[in-house]
């Protein structure tokens, strides 16, 4: 439709209460927090020792398990094994963590998505560092899938359990993105910011005047073969991060079945994403979505990361169901039933612009010809589109709120994705269709081995 060693940070207030020389059960009690004793014979028993022994018996003391959850350790809060989901309600599906790129980007789309934006709240580099050493933990283990710890019964569980008791990987892939904003002034990283990454302009056609969808310091694209596993990471993250960032928005999305094959329909009932670069070819990866070192003048530390766009379009459904087949079909270029280009039979067939250069079959002006012109020129614009539908229900007229979260990765925001958003500027498809926000992230490498982590690079 983008340098000092920090000190170790100071554990966050309120993390845990351990080694402060006062007993956490007594407070515990009148809280509640033990459950309720009433109708327990509790003659002769000392309340503090059993629930000390308890706790012990049951999973690691309070204080040390804080620390684990704190300091970002290779398993962090919980015991990562490798999982095929033997045994629990997930798909099965997993995708290896390490490795020079970050999964979800060239990943086949899974079922469900969610994109979040958060506010870094960080108080300093350090901080931050241990906010991405802290990100990287959880996700290596919510996308291996496992046991969680046992705290015991006196501390908060370690898991929300909305999964069950063992963690499934089912196809879960978390991708990591920076906003532009992270490289002001708060932790000294001005010099290392990507060169193409900027905040998302507002494009003729957007309807983005008092969105609160904009932007952000950082972005978790999440998505998973169900939707309650990306619920349920979303939520994991957002618990043992909270000392270092909030969230700031969200956006959900699906994927539809193919109806009857082939690429998925968006909720204008036309085929997305059919012409997408090969995520297969080496050589065309390395030149469309993934950035490299030194290139472009891009700083040492990009290399692997890919720029990420976020827009969220609404779709006028209402509207557009009043169009006559013919002109949705001239508008997209694609016929609606086969997905195939107005020039062809089949989805996969390449449109031969220069057999048809007054536009008699696909119009000139169709969004496919002006998204992808195919020419010598504009192949290296070329972008990986990886969108969700969405249905966010009725708006304040009754009207369905329904969409496309539009997600696409490329090597350079500027050259690619922002060179086929002005050629698409004033098109006829933009009278049924309202992009309302989004934001340009930069996806992080990805994490090499166990001792990596999440932005490494920045702190080298």
């Amino acid at each position: 439709m983008t340098d000092e060693q920090p000190t170790a940070p100071q554990t966050p207030p309120n993390e845990s209460d351990a080694g402060t020389g006062s007993c956490p059960f007594a407070a515990l009690a009148d809280q509640g927090a033990v459950g309720d004793l009433r109708g327990v014979d509790l003659h002769g028993v000392d309340l503090h020792s059993a629930l000390r022994r308890r706790s012990l018996l049951r999973g690691a003391a309070l204080g040390a398990a804080g620390m684990a959850v704190i300091g970002g350790g290779a398993a962090g809060a919980a015991t990562a094994v490798a999982s095929s989901d033997s045994g629990t309600t997930g798909s099965g599906r997993l995708f290896e963590f390490h490795g020079p790129h970050q999964q979800g980007i060239v990943t086949p789309p899974q079922a469900a998505l969610t994109v979040a934006s958060f506010t870094v709240t960080a108080a300093n580099a350090a901080e931050l560092q241990q906010l991405f050493r802290t990100l990287t933990a959880r996700v290596r283990f919510l996308t291996t899938g496992g046991t969680p710890d046992d705290l015991g019964v006196a501390s908060p569980p370690a898991d929300s359990s909305t999964l069950g008791p063992v963690v499934p990987s089912d196809g879960l892939t978390i991708t990591v993105g920076v906003g532009s904003s992270l490289f002001d002034a708060r932790y000294g990283l001005a010099a290392k910011k990507p060169a193409r990454l900027a905040p998302m302009p507002v494009f003729p056609n957007d309807n983005v005047g008092g969105s609160t969808e904009l932007h952000g310091d950082l972005s978790l694209q999440i998505c998973a073969d169900s939707r309650d596993t990306v619920m349920h990471a979303l939520r994991d993250i957002a618990k043992h991060t909270r000392a270092y960032m909030q969230p700031l928005w969200k956006a959900d999305g699906f994927q539809s079945p193919s109806r009857p094959s082939g690429t998925q329909r968006n909720q204008l009932g036309f085929k997305d994403g059919i012409a997408n670069p090969d995520v297969g070819s080496a050589s065309e990866t390395a030149a469309l979505i993934w950035t490299h070192a030194r290139q472009g003048g891009e700083p040492s530390w990009v290399e692997g990361g890919s720029y990420q766009v976020v827009r969220i379009i609404r779709m006028l459904v209402e509207f557009w169901d009043r169009v006559s087949l013919t002109e949705q079909e001239n508008m997209f270029g694609r016929r609606r039933d086969s997905g195939a280009p107005l020039s062809g039979t089949n989805e996969t067939d390449i449109p031969q612009y220069a057999d048809d250069p007054a536009g008699k079959i696909i119009p000139l002006d169709a969004h496919i010809r002006l998204a992808n012109p195919r020419t010598a020129k504009t192949d290296s614009q070329r972008i990986l589109r990886r969108g969700y539908n969405y249905d966010r229900g009725l708006d304040v007229n009754g009207n369905l709120d329904v969409g496309l979260v539009f997600c696409a990765y490329n090597q350079d925001v500027v050259r690619q994705f922002e060179a086929v958003q002005t050629r698409l500027i004033d098109e006829p498809l933009v009278d049924y269709i309202s992009p309302t926000g989004g934001g340009y992230f930069f996806a992080l490498p990805g994490v090499k081995d166990g001792s990596d982590y999440y932005g490494s690079g920045l702190f080298a």
